[in-house]
């Protein structure tokens, strides 16, 4: 080979890679849509001891409480499930960038042929004195393919592969947040069976403590028959309390054990039965809208399928452009393994190839039609993403500062019931008043106590609840996805 066709195969192989890296990517730039939102008409003030949004749990001071979300952050099997769709598409977008590079292969073969004496080679062949019928054939080498990206159809790809492993990461993060908050809002589910039954079980020995004093009073003859009917009733309502609140005792253990990713039954085991409800901690009261449409992690999952679905409209329309493709071997093939790496037997190939879809009956349009239809409607779940996020925040925050007044106005109503249930019994042991005025005293105030403690706990899933919605539970600096593709 002369100097002057080694130089032109140069320059021609530089001409290549040059437009292979320099040329144009077909299709329209992604742009991250913009979400303008007024400030949440639902605010709280913020408390100076107020946790961080990462670690939430953590404010409630209840040590039990961080024990259990950790276990479930460590053993949860949704978690898990996460976890691995996010190295499977990290795995997809890999693949998808090694698709814009040359494809290298080696090949080795050897094949044993007996040719037909009768077939159109053989009967020929035959003829010739030094024709062999039996032949041994021998191939080594390497093999290399490449297609050149000259429209950006595989980079609209590789972009988009990426996308949807952000998204993956995101979705990850959003499972994490919900285990969390599932955890939790099971936990103080829990606890407030706990503090009901107690208040129950408390209630059925003031009232069998009742009914001992009515006997008392029958015996000396200042009660009838009837005011022990009524005290035994009541007795009797008492004990049918129970069996609801250890009924969702059991479920709420049960959900537990499940998002522990333990068989129902083990944790139950576990967890000393309490009649504390933790105080909740002070919420953020400085999130605004930014704020939440940078951490809620379902938002930006719902960008990056944006993102994704952008990059796809461009693939599809660069296949209204043609593909160059290229293709080399180098080798030895030689009939005789002695002889295979001799000079005579070294062999070269080198092919070229261009795929162009002129006319397919409109397979392309529909299929850039295709890719558009799905950016709208990623476009339209985006946007429904945005105002979802907010409507979560906004009755979270509703929730809990109207649980916190009712709390406050129940256990002022509390404390009156109970001044007037022990004056009732008082007047009652003076003979001033009818056993009747117990008892509905009395069972005022065992409704009340119940109420009391179904909303302290109310109070504690609301703000759970906040934390959810503001997207706490994950800690966006180390996973945070990268907002938006590069521009080209």
């Amino acid at each position: 080979m002369t100097q002057q066709s080694r130089s032109y195969k140069l320059r021609i192989t530089s001409s290549l890679l040059s437009l292979a890296l320099g040329s144009c990517a077909i299709g329209p730039d992604y742009v991250k849509p913009g979400s303008a939102l007024a400030d949440f008409h639902n605010r709280v003030k913020s408390g100076p001891a107020a946790p961080t949004l990462e670690r939430w749990w953590t404010g409630f001071d209840d040590p039990e409480l961080v024990r259990i979300i950790q276990t479930v952050l460590d053993q949860s099997l949704d978690l898990a499930a996460s976890i691995a769709r996010v190295k499977e598409a990290r795995a997809v977008a890999a693949g998808s960038s090694a698709a814009l590079l040359p494809t290298l292969d080696f090949n080795s073969s050897i094949s044993r042929e007996r040719q037909s004496l009768l077939g159109p080679f053989g009967t020929i062949a035959s003829t010739v004195p030094v024709y062999k019928r039996n032949t041994t054939d021998y191939v080594v080498g390497p093999a290399a393919s490449w297609e050149i990206d000259l429209f950006g159809g595989l980079r609209r790809g590789a972009a988009a592969a990426k996308a949807e492993a952000e998204a993956a990461i995101a979705d990850q993060a959003g499972t994490r947040v919900i285990v969390a908050a599932d955890a939790a809002d099971a936990y103080f589910q829990i606890r407030g069976y706990q503090a009901r039954l107690a208040i129950a079980e408390n209630q059925v020995k003031d009232d069998e403590r009742l009914l001992q004093l009515v006997r008392a009073r029958y015996g000396a003859g200042a009660a009838g028959g009837r005011e022990i009917a009524q005290a035994d009733a009541l007795l009797k309502q008492a004990l049918t309390a129970t069996p609801p609140l250890r009924i969702g005792l059991e479920q709420q253990l049960n959900r537990l054990d499940v998002l522990m990713g333990l068989q129902p039954g083990t944790y139950a085991k576990t967890l000393k039965a309490s009649s504390k409800i933790a105080s909740f901690p002070a919420i953020p009261g400085d999130q605004h809208p930014i704020d939440v449409l940078r951490r809620r992690p379902d938002i930006i999952a719902a960008e990056r399928r944006l993102a994704s679905s952008n990059e796809r409209v461009g693939q599809a329309i660069s296949d209204y452009y043609p593909k160059i493709s290229l293709a080399g071997a180098l080798g030895f093939d030689s009939l005789t393994s002695p002889h295979l790496f001799k000079g005579a037997a070294f062999q070269a190939v080198g092919s070229g190839a261009l795929r162009w879809r002129i006319f397919d009956f409109g397979k392309v349009n529909a299929e850039v039609a295709q890719a558009r239809g799905a950016n709208a409607a990623a476009l339209a779940l985006y946007r429904q993403s945005v105002l979802r996020a907010a409507e979560d925040v906004e009755d979270s925050l509703s929730s809990l500062a109207q649980t916190k007044v009712l709390v406050d106005q129940l256990q002022d109503e509390v404390q009156a019931l109970l001044k007037s249930r022990d004056l009732s019994e008082e007047s009652y042991k003076a003979g001033s008043i009818t056993i009747t005025d117990v008892l509905d005293a009395d069972r005022q105030l065992l409704i009340a106590r119940d109420e009391l403690d179904a909303r302290r706990v109310d109070t504690a899933r609301a703000a759970v609840g906040v934390f959810r919605a503001l997207g706490g539970g994950w800690d966006e600096s180390k996973a945070q996805p990268k907002a938006s593709v590069a521009s080209r």
